[in-house]
This record gives C-alpha cells, sequence and structure tokens, in this order.
C-alpha cells in the first residue's frame, strides 16, 4: 500500500542571507494551504523556554495566515497531537526533544498519525532529525539520555542536518562532518545519510521525496 505520509524536513530555521524561515516559506504555506490548515501546533521541547520559542516562530509565521500555538500551553500533549492537523517540531538539543517526546507519549502517536495521512509534520534541525529512523547522526551534544534513540521513522533513513562539506584539508587538520559520518556508517545498524546543507529542506510526500530550498544535500551510504 503507497503511503500518503506528508512532511517538510528543513536543515534549520535560519539560512545565511534569509529572515527566520524565509527560505521555507513558500514549501511551508503551500503544504499546510493545500491541506486546508489553518492552525499549526509548535512543539518547542529542544529548547527550555517554550514560552520565548513559540514566541519567535508565532510572530514568522501568523502573519502567513496560520496560527501558531505551543503544545505546553494544553493539559495533555497526546490529546493535542490528535486534535490538530499539523505540527511544527522546532530544534534544538536532539536528546532533549526526543526525550520529552518519549516521556509525553508522541513518538508512535505522531509516527501513525503521519503515516496514516492524518497528520503533517514540519521540523526543523532537531525537528527533522526526530523524524527519521534515529537520531545517531544529529551533530547535538548528548546532555541528557532519551530512553532510545529510536526516533519516529517518517522517512527509514538519517538525515544530518547543517551539513558542510568538508573542509580544506590543507588547513583544517581536525575532525569532518564527513568523517563522522562515515564512522557511523561503519557500524552494522547504520541507514544510509542524507547530509541537509543550511537552507535545504527535503519534502516528503507519499512515496515521494523531493529535495528543495535554496542549497542542496549530499547522500552518504555504506561502501
Amino acid at each position: 500500500m503507497s503511503s500518503i505520509r506528508q512532511a517538510l524536513l528543513l536543515s534549520s530555521s535560519n539560512c545565511h542571507g534569509y529572515s527566520m524561515l524565509e527560505f521555507a516559506k513558500q514549501e511551508i504555506s503551500s503544504i499546510l494551504k493545500k491541506n486546508n490548515v489553518k492552525q499549526l501546533l509548535f512543539i518547542p521541547y529542544a529548547q527550555n523556554d517554550f514560552d520565548t520559542y513559540t514566541s519567535k516562530i508565532k510572530e514568522v509565521i501568523d502573519p502567513w495566515g496560520f496560527e501558531v500555538s505551543g503544545i505546553h500551553a494544553y493539559p495533555d500533549p497526546a490529546n493535542a497531537v490528535m486534535s490538530t492537523r499539523a505540527i511544527f517540531v522546532g530544534g534544538g538539543n536532539t536528546f532533549l526533544l526526543l526525550k520529552r517526546l518519549y516521556e509525553n507519549n508522541l513518538v508512535e502517536l505522531i509516527r501513525n498519525r503521519v503515516a496514516e495521512g492524518n497528520l503533517i509534520y514540519i521540523g526543523s534541525s532537531a525537528g527533522t532529525n526526530v523524524a527519521t529512523k534515529s537520531i545517531h547522526t544529529t551533530n547535538d551534544m548528548p546532555i541528557i539520555y532519551p530512553p532510545s534513540f529510536d526516533a519516529i521513522r517518517i522517512v527509514p533513513f538519517n538525515i544530518n542536518p547543517h551539513y558542510i562539506e568538508s573542509a580544506d584539508p590543507e588547513t583544517h587538520k581536525g575532525e569532518t562532518r564527513d568523517q563522522r559520518i562515515n564512522e557511523y556508517l561503519e557500524m552494522s545498524h547504520a541507514s544510509p545519510v542524507l547530509g541537509l546543507k543550511e537552507g535545504s529542506l527535503l519534502h516528503v510526500n507519499g512515496d515521494s521525496l523531493a529535495l528543495r530550498g535554496v542549497a542542496g544535500a549530499v547522500l552518504f551510504r555504506k561502501l
């Protein structure tokens, strides 16, 4: 059976030369309008100041014609997700985000609702990491322990947001992003990794995947 999932997975909310989320405005507006979505539930769990983070996103997206509310304003997070047609999972620390998603019993709920075509998923940075198979390829520090590195699995591979091409080997003698991703690919449990450059996003429409935005991406596979 073909998938009817819909998602936008952004490398980040900020991109050089653009205001916050500006590079993704057309994609976000289009997917919401196409599905007659007026309200967007924001999940700020990757950061600790929920109110301030939600206000930042609200200031950007509300003028586009949508109404943003934070999941923390609802007494029952799971019921809030069940009652909405679209969520936006923001960036910050991926480990903290996934831990809070598990604590609020949202991982499986989001996975199922997206797979059934009942929930549009928009993620940025950490919000993109948790939409993939696992958070093994996040750039973040493990400041807290989620119960598992297994994530929502909207896509069956991993993403590395904020991907940066390898530095000049003549001037940079330290580690590179490519080295870290290839170390992951040496593991038996590893999946392909899509390195999303700043300003790029992955549009998931059923079984179709399209790279959009103003940058590009690099696909890493096991050798």
